[in-house]
């Protein structure tokens, strides 16, 4: 099974599907310490393009979130 983030922009970002995948977000990986070590790298890099909230899922099944990246 594949873990993957889904992210939801703040109000206002202008931030392209082509941004997020330049900083890796649409990545499948392969079990969830590799998924949240991702975003423990990235995160600022999401800030940056807008990102307000992440959720981790598990092929389709929702594993926690929607999660805020302010508190992170």
């Amino acid at each position: 099974m594949a873990y993957w983030w889904d992210a939801e922009l703040a109000p206002g970002a202008t931030a392209t599907d082509d941004d997020l995948a330049a900083v890796g977000l649409g990545t499948r990986f392969a079990d969830q310490a590799t998924a949240e070590q991702w975003l423990g790298e990235f995160y600022l890099d999401l800030q940056d393009l807008g990102v307000q909230q992440v959720s981790l899922f598990e092929s389709d099944r929702l594993v926690y979130g929607p999660m805020s990246l302010a508190d992170a």
